[in-house]
């Protein structure tokens, strides 16, 4: 496996793409990047509901986010970027993954690491889907429904974190860097 390699993972929130993100790097020994709203929340003191209530109103949120994890990840050496556009922005990414799974498998696991009830992060990630795809479309013109460019796609519902990680290590291996 050449150390340079750039895998770029994507899907929607509980669909696995950190956990796996974060595995696959691990077990490759590269670079793991997964910049997110999330992660701007924490920096700047805000909660997530916050920035993305700012975020639906201005771009800039987005754009924030989007440019600094792809300049990470173009940054020396191979990586794992994992996030919602990963295969869309990282253009030259020598491995693109997408992630899914049923809305009820997502919503349960974002309760178990979340907390809440699963009506109110059901109902919560639905809208949150809803907004993503308008703002992706309307900054980008990205329609994050459509990814059937992508290498490979993995149904993330009955797998484990590490069945996934290993599927996408076995894809990797056969690929060869651009």
């Amino acid at each position: 496996m050449k150390d340079h390699i750039r895998i770029a993972i994507s899907g929607k929130s509980g669909c696995g793409n950190t956990t796996v993100s974060r595995l696959v790097a691990e077990s490759l020994g590269l670079r793991f990047i997964n910049f997110t709203f999330r992660s701007l929340a924490e920096e700047r003191g805000l909660s997530l509901e916050e920035v993305l209530s700012l975020a639906a109103k201005d771009d800039a949120w987005d754009k924030e986010i989007d440019s600094r994890q792809v300049r990470l990840a173009r940054e020396d050496g191979g990586c794992v970027l994992g996030s919602r556009l990963a295969i869309w922005m990282l253009t030259e990414a020598d491995l693109k993954v997408y992630l899914t799974a049923r809305a009820e498998t997502r919503a349960r696991r974002i309760m178990y690491r979340e907390g809440g009830n699963l009506e109110a992060v059901a109902a919560f990630t639905e809208e949150r889907d809803k907004q993503d795809r308008e703002r992706y479309l309307r900054i980008y013109n990205i329609d994050n429904d459509d990814y059937s460019f992508a290498d490979l796609i993995i149904n993330t519902d009955e797998l484990a974190p590490s069945e996934i990680a290993a599927l996408i290590r076995e894809k990797a291996q056969q690929k060869e860097p651009l």
